[in-house]
């Protein structure tokens, strides 16, 4: 067998570029079969190897025909001869006699086409396959894409796969995506592409296609509690907690709705922004049940600002749902009530936030800068307890520098505040309140409601205990009217 295949080679292999063909067409596939059984095996899972088993080797396979070819009709040219008669003078008279089921020669070509058609269509098939597999999209380009994949295997949606949202399902989309593929590899290749990568990406899969697989909006009902632990800057890191009874729901009719309401199937928001993060926000209309229409417009901005506009959906909030970069403040505070840092060592969320603040060089200069920067603290000011807990402060060390490479990222120029989130409105975006401010007006001179218990319920404010407002109110205390207001709002808001 091995014999007939290598006679056929040689006779259909013309001129030098011809074997050369013959020679990448058979090493390709032979080293393509033992990738594959290597993979099947469990020894090869790099994504590297994907790469040239699926893309490279498959592409010199093709090559390799195509030069077997134009040799071939490089010689039909040269010497003015048919197919036929090259054929009868490099093949013996058996071969190229025509019997019931044609010539032999055009049996073994037709097995050959068909087996060479099945062969890329099954390696196409596991090049798709493969370039679905999130560990492709984090690691095959691995200095651009590093940061998102770090992120992305501590985000909420680790076990979801990047084509999931970044695809959607569907013909068109595939198309769209490996069109799209295409000219990020070029990118990379030249190195053409913008660092740090510009948000929001335009060619994401609308919401309604992806989030709502899983997330849909009459699943959103009720209150949702949400207790958030920070420590004070003092030298005993001080807990204080805020607690927030988030108003979550979509519905209308009970005149109970939430944030959701935005996304329910009953309204339609659509906005205006003047720049590109979506962040100015120029005008805001929604069209609710009923057909009526209201439009608010900002007063600090007009419309020949506009870029573009848009039908508002699940990431215009939810902006950083999986490749989530820290507040470095929230970050230290995390680690804290996790208990991977200590908090018992004198000033220590002071000094951990100073550590992890400075703008750095690079990694290796910010890993010695932390390091550095909290020995000298507690040595300088507490040298017995610098000797006595050396142990803990290595390992809060050790934390505050994953906490760093986690978020900075300086070969794409990630910085502390590169990506703020959208959600609430303490980041630098002011997330609800691009919207809900006093500056958009409607036509009766209404403005979007911006009330703080709008979609929220306070029960605690940055307070020693997590439930404050819900205790009984002290006559005396400054904040009487205030602690009041919140727990009969609180209340109310059972109420039907």
């Amino acid at each position: 067998m091995i014999g007939k295949y290598l006679n056929f080679i040689r006779s259909v292999s013309i001129k030098w570029y011809g074997e050369l063909g013959a020679i990448l067409m058979t090493s390709s596939f032979i080293v393509i079969l033992l990738f594959e059984f290597f993979r099947l095996i469990g020894l090869l899972t790099n994504a590297f190897i994907g790469l040239v088993a699926f893309m490279l080797l498959p592409a010199l396979f093709i090559i390799g025909l195509i030069l077997i070819l134009f040799g071939w009709l490089k010689l039909k040219k040269e010497t003015g001869k048919g197919t036929k008669e090259l054929l009868a003078l490099r093949f013996d008279d058996n071969d190229v006699k025509k019997g019931v089921y044609g010539s032999r020669v055009f049996r073994i070509v037709l097995i050959f086409s068909l087996f060479i058609i099945v062969f890329l269509g099954s390696i196409f098939m596991q090049m798709l396959s493969f370039m679905d597999e999130a560990e492709f999209c984090g690691t095959a380009c691995h200095s651009v894409m590093n940061p998102e994949w770090v992120v992305y295997k501590q985000s909420p949606h680790s076990r979801v796969k990047c084509v999931e949202c970044h695809v959607g399902e569907g013909v068109g989309a595939l198309v769209s995506s490996k069109i799209n593929g295409t000219w990020q590899m070029i990118s990379v290749t030249f190195d053409l592409l913008e660092r740090p990568i510009p948000t929001p990406v335009h060619q994401l899969r609308p919401a309604r296609e992806t989030c709502e697989k899983c997330h849909w909006p009459d699943k959103f009902y009720g209150n949702k509690l949400k207790s958030i632990v920070s420590y004070d800057l003092d030298e005993k890191s001080t807990v204080k907690y805020t607690t927030l009874n988030m108003k979550i729901d979509a519905e209308r009719t009970s005149g109970k709705a939430g944030m959701h309401w935005h996304i329910a199937e009953e309204n339609e928001v659509h906005y205006a922004y003047a720049d590109e993060k979506r962040t100015k926000i120029v005008w805001a209309e929604i069209q609710l049940s009923d057909g009526s229409l209201k439009r608010y417009n900002n007063s600090l901005f007009n419309d020949a600002e506009v870029i573009d506009s848009r039908t508002m959906d699940c990431v215009d909030c939810h902006n950083r749902a999986t490749h989530i970069y820290e507040n470095p403040s929230k970050a230290i505070d995390t680690r804290i009530r996790r208990g991977l840092l200590n908090r018992e060592l004198p000033y220590f969320k002071r000094e951990a936030l100073a550590a992890i603040m400075p703008g750095y060089a690079d990694q290796q200069s910010a890993m010695s800068g932390i390091s550095n920067h909290m020995h000298h603290f507690y040595q300088t000011n507490y040298p017995k307890l610098h000797i006595a807990k050396m142990a803990e402060i290595d390992a809060a060390i050790t934390v505050l520098q994953d906490i760093y490479k986690r978020n900075i990222h300086h070969d794409m120029n990630i910085e502390w505040g590169t990506y703020p989130s959208h959600i609430g409105h303490a980041n630098q975006t002011n997330g609800c309140f691009r919207c809900h401010n006093s500056s958009f007006k409607n036509d009766e001179n209404e403005s979007i409601g911006y009330d703080c218990t709008l979609c929220h319920s306070i029960l605690a404010e940055d307070q020693d205990q997590p439930f404050k407002f819900l205790l009984m109110p002290d006559t005396l205390d400054p904040d009487y009217q205030k602690h009041r207001y919140l727990q009969e709002e609180f209340i109310n808001s059972y109420i039907e």
